[in-house]
Order: structure tokens, then sequence, then C-alpha cells
């Protein structure tokens, strides 16, 4: 009986011992990776929140020289049109001069002059040209306003989508990783529940194997000592019952 006892208590001492074992390196591992997955989740969310302000700031520039750009158009385009319309009644006041002088020049040439009277020609030329290349300015800057929004209108929508994208991938990561940091949350809630549960098992076991230690001691005495501590016991016994009988003991 004692034997089996021992080699009952042996098989659960041996099983609860693996087991604690185990979830020891159960917990350390979700202990690990829990620490791992907080980190991450703390990165991720600083890195969408550094795309969302990299984001309202490109916006907020894009829309500024946006706004500039269609003022600076807009300019160009009011200027043209000014400037043709002066060049119109330029061409036409100098032309109307231009036949008045001609006219003039018929009746009565100056005295003064050696060669022919041009009248008021080289003025014009000049005033009429000034004009013309500030026209030519006005529309060179409306082109060139309006190919400078383009492009950047263009890297603005590129860097939105590839923004866009890089938040999407990493908001799917962290929801990924927040899941599973709830399942191995609870799953180390359970295991240190089943180690509590087990290590109380085990310290039974032990408790129980302290008590059966005396008689594993006494059964460990050969059948030799067992024999003549009986014989002894036996011989004491007979003395008694001597001595008790008032024999004399020889």
């Amino acid at each position: 009986m004692l034997g089996f006892q021992l080699s009952t208590n042996e098989q659960t001492r041996k099983e609860k011992t693996e087991a604690v074992e185990t979830l020891h390196a159960e917990i350390d591992q979700l202990e690990a990776s829990i620490a791992k997955l907080t980190e991450d989740l703390s990165d991720l969310a600083n890195s969408i929140a550094e795309l969302d302000a990299a984001m309202a700031k490109a916006t907020k520039l894009r829309q500024e020289e946006k706004a500039k750009n269609t003022e600076t158009i807009e300019d160009s385009k009011e200027a043209q049109t000014a400037v043709a319309q002066a060049l119109t009644v330029l061409k036409e006041f100098y032309a109307k001069a231009a036949e008045a002088t001609a006219f003039v020049q018929q009746k009565a040439e100056p005295e003064i002059f050696d060669k022919s009277y041009k009248g008021m020609g080289g003025e014009s030329g000049g005033v009429v040209g000034m004009l013309e290349v500030i026209e030519s300015d006005f529309a060179r800057l409306e082109s060139d306003t309006k190919a400078s929004e383009a492009t950047s209108q263009k890297e603005y929508d590129e860097f939105m989508t590839d923004s866009k994208v890089d938040k999407a991938e990493k908001t799917t990561d962290s929801e990924h990783k927040t899941a599973k940091k709830q399942d191995e949350s609870q799953a180390l809630t359970v295991k240190r529940e089943d180690l509590e549960g087990t290590q109380k098992e085990l310290d039974a076991a032990l408790a129980y194997f302290d008590k059966l230690k005396p008689s594993c001691v006494d059964s460990e005495v050969s059948y030799e000592d067992r024999v003549a501590r009986r014989k002894e016991e036996i011989e004491s016994l007979q003395e008694a019952l001597k001595i008790l009988n008032g024999e004399d003991i020889a």
C-alpha cells in the first residue's frame, strides 16, 4: 500500500512540476509578446499622428500656394487685357497722328528740316514697343505660374495618395496587433490562473510526500534488522513475564 502511494505521489509530483515549468515558460513568452505588441502599437500611433500632421501641413501650404497662384494668374490676365486695350488706343492715336502729320507735311514742310518731317513715328514706336514687352512679360508670368501650379498640384496629389496608403496600412496593422494583444492578454490571465491552481496541487503533493517520508525510512530497514528487532522485543516481553510470575531471571 505504501509503495503504491509513493509511486502515485511521485508521478503526481513529476506531472505537476513539468506543468508548472511549462506554464512559467508560456507566461514568459506571452508577457514578452505583449510587451513587444505594446511597443509596436505605440510606434504605429506615433507614425499615424505624424502622417496626419504632415498631410494637414501639406494641405494648408497647398491651399495657400494655390490661392496665391490663382491671384497671380488673374492679375496677369487683367494686366494683359489692360495693356492690350492701351496698345489699341495708342496705335489708333498714333495712326491718326501720323495721318494728320502727313497731311500737314503735304501742305508745307518746315524749312528748318533738311529732310522730310517724319512726325511722331519714333515716339510711338518706343511707347508701343515698351507696352508690348510688358504685355509679353505678363503673358509669360501667367504661363509660368500655371505650369508651377500644375506641378505643385501633381506633387501634392502624389504625396497625399502615398500618405493615405501608408496610413491605411499602418491603421490595419495597428488593428491586427490590438486584437492580438487582447487575445494574448486573455490567454495570459488564464495561464496565470492555471499556474496558481497547478502550483497548489504541486505544493499539496510535496506536503503529502513529506508525510510519507517517515514510513519510507522505516520501509528501508533490512529484513535481518527487522527480525533482530522483533527478537529483542520478544525477549524483553518474556523477561517481563517471568518477573511478573516471580521467577528468577538467570
